[in-house]
C-alpha cells in the first residue's frame, strides 16, 4: 500500500486512530490498551493531570511519555468559552508549551453535547493565542464551516453523545462535512465497536478519536487491537473505492459462453 500518513498541525502520523486515557480501571491498564491500539496521539483531560503527585499510579503522564506519543490536552469538563480558554492555557504550561489542544465546550454535564456558540468564541480566542485547535463539535455543516474559517486545525464532529456507544447516528451529516471541509475531519465521541470505526473511515474521515469503547470493554487490550485494525481496513476500503449500490442483482459471472442445461 502506498504511504498514506495522517497529517495534523504540520506533523505526520501513520496511525489514524486517536485514543483517550479516561475511564480505565487504572493507569497501567490504560497504558497497555493505548499501546495495543497503535495510536500515536493520546488525549488527556487537563483536569485529570495530577501534576504535583508523587504517587506514580495517580498520573497517566507517568505511563505515556511525550517522547513516545503526541500528548493532546483537552478541555473536557468546561461549560463556557472563558473556562475552556483558561484550562487550555493551563494545559500548555503543563505540557511544556505545546500549542496543540482539543477544545471541548459542553452544554451540560448530562448530555455532554457541544455548546457551539461558546465553542466558536473559544476557538477564535485560542487561535488568536497561537494554539493549534482541534474542535469537538456537532455534526452540523454550518458550524463546521465556521470553525474552519476561524482557523482550527481539525473539525471533530460527534458520532453520538460522549460515552454512549451508539455509533454514527447521522452518517450523511458526517459525509457532508468531509466533502465540504478542507481541514482534517475526525469523528469524535459515541463510537462503540470496531465496525463503527471502519464506517467513519469509509465515509472519508481522516481519523477517529475514541475512549470509552476501549476503556469499558471486557478486554480493553483486545478491543484496542480491534479498533486499530478497523481503522486500517476502513481507510483501505475508502481508498479502494466501493462498488455503487444497486437495488437489482448483477451477475458476477459472464453471460457469454454460458451452457444451457
Amino acid at each position: 500500500m502506498v504511504k498514506d500518513n495522517f497529517k495534523i498541525a504540520g506533523k505526520e502520523y501513520s496511525s489514524r486512530l486517536l485514543v483517550g486515557t479516561g475511564k480505565y480501571l487504572n493507569e497501567k491498564s490504560a497504558s497497555q490498551a493505548i499501546r495495543a491500539s497503535g495510536a500515536e496521539i493520546v488525549t488527556v483531560a487537563i483536569r485529570r493531570v495530577e501534576i504535583d503527585s508523587n504517587l506514580r499510579d495517580e498520573c497517566i503522564l507517568n505511563y505515556i511519555s511525550p517522547k513516545e506519543f503526541t500528548i493532546l490536552p483537552n478541555t473536557a469538563g468546561c461549560f463556557s468559552a472563558e473556562e475552556a480558554v483558561r484550562v487550555a492555557r493551563l494545559g500548555r504550561e503543563i505540557l511544556s508549551n505545546s500549542n496543540l489542544i482539543k477544545l471541548e465546550v459542553l452544554s451540560d454535564p448530562k448530555s455532554l453535547l457541544p455548546l457551539m456558540d461558546e465553542t466558536l468564541l473559544a476557538t477564535k480566542e485560542l487561535v488568536k493565542d497561537g494554539f493549534e485547535v482541534m474542535v469537538y463539535c456537532t455534526d452540523e455543516i454550518d458550524y463546521a464551516l465556521k470553525l474552519e474559517d476561524l482557523g482550527c486545525c481539525a473539525v471533530m464532529p460527534l458520532a453520538a453523545p460522549i460515552g454512549s456507544g451508539l455509533g454514527i447516528i447521522n452518517p450523511d451529516a458526517i459525509k457532508e462535512i468531509v466533502e465540504k471541509i478542507s481541514c482534517p475531519v475526525l469523528v469524535d465521541a459515541g463510537i462503540g465497536t470496531a465496525s463503527e470505526v471502519s464506517l467513519a473511515m469509509e465515509l472519508g474521515c481522516d481519523a477517529v478519536l475514541l475512549n470509552t469503547a476501549i476503556a469499558r470493554a471486557k478486554d480493553p487490550v483486545m478491543m484496542a487491537e480491534a479498533m486499530r485494525d478497523a481503522a486500517v481496513a476502513g481507510r483501505k476500503a475508502f481508498l479502494a473505492g466501493r462498488i455503487p449500490k444497486n437495488e437489482l442483482g448483477a451477475p458476477s459471472s459472464p453471460e457469454k459462453g454460458r451452457v444451457n442445461s
